[in-house]
C-alpha cells in the first residue's frame, strides 16, 4: 500500500494521519520520539505493510508480473492499488477524495517538525496533489518514472506502465478482492490501540 491508502486505513484523528504516512520515513524503534496516537498510527502502518506483502491475494496479483519484473513489481502493484482506491474511493470513504486530501495537506503544512526526508517532500506533495493524482492512471507512470530514478538500477522498471496498462482489469479485480479484507484488518488494529493497556 501506498501513501493514499495509509492515510485512509490508518485512523482520521489528525496524529493518526501523520503517523500512518510517518510509516513510511521512520524506522526503528519509536519509545516516546512522537505522541503516542502518532506512534500508535506510525506501528500500524508497519503492521499493515507486514499483513500486504504476506497475504496470498497480493501475492497472486506480484504473481501476474513479468518474472524479470518481480523484484520492483512491489512498488509498481503499492501505486496501482492507491489507484485503484483514489478511482473508487466514493465506495470506501464517505468524504470525497478532494475534501480528504486538502484536510491532510492542511495538517501536513501546520505541523512544525515532520520526519525530514517527509519535510522535503511535502511542498511537492501540496502543489502537485499526489493525492488527488492518483485517480488519474497516466500519473502512476509519472510517479513510477521518478521513483526508477531514484533506484540504482533503473531499468528494472523500464516498461513496468505498460506491464501495468495490460494487467488494469486482473490487478483491478485483486484490488477490489483484498481492500476490504485489509480495511477490515486495519480497523481491527485501530480497535486495539484503543483497548487499555
Amino acid at each position: 500500500m501506498n501513501y493514499l491508502a495509509h492515510l485512509h486505513l490508518g485512523g482520521q484523528e489528525p496524529q493518526q494521519l501523520l503517523g500512518s504516512l510517518y510509516g513510511d520515513f521512520v524506522k526503528g524503534t519509536l519509545a516516546g520520539h512522537f505522541p503516542l496516537q502518532t506512534e500508535e498510527a506510525i506501528r500500524l502502518h508497519r503492521k499493515i505493510d507486514v499483513f500486504t506483502d504476506s497475504h496470498p491475494l497480493v501475492k497472486r496479483a506480484l504473481g501476474r508480473f513479468r518474472v524479470a519484473r518481480r523484484r520492483y513489481a512491489g512498488i509498481a502493484l503499492d501505486m496501482f492499488f492507491d489507484h485503484c482506491l483514489a478511482r473508487d474511493w466514493e465506495h470506501f470513504a464517505d468524504e470525497p477524495l478532494e475534501a480528504f486530501a486538502k484536510k491532510v495537506y492542511v495538517i501536513l503544512k501546520n505541523e512544525p517538525a515532520l520526519p525530514e526526508r517527509l519535510a522535503q517532500i511535502v511542498p511537492s506533495i501540496i502543489r502537485e496533489d499526489w493525492l488527488g493524482a492518483y485517480k488519474d492512471f497516466p500519473m502512476i507512470g509519472h510517479g513510477l518514472k521518478v521513483i526508477s530514478q531514484r533506484l540504482s538500477q533503473p531499468e528494472g522498471m523500464f516498461g513496468v506502465y505498460e506491464e501495468l496498462s495490460a494487467l488494469y482489469e486482473p490487478l483491478s479485480e485483486d484490488f477490489q478482492e483484498f481492500y476490504p479484507v485489509l480495511w477490515q484488518y486495519a480497523q481491527a488494529g485501530l480497535g486495539a490501540s484503543k483497548t487499555p493497556q
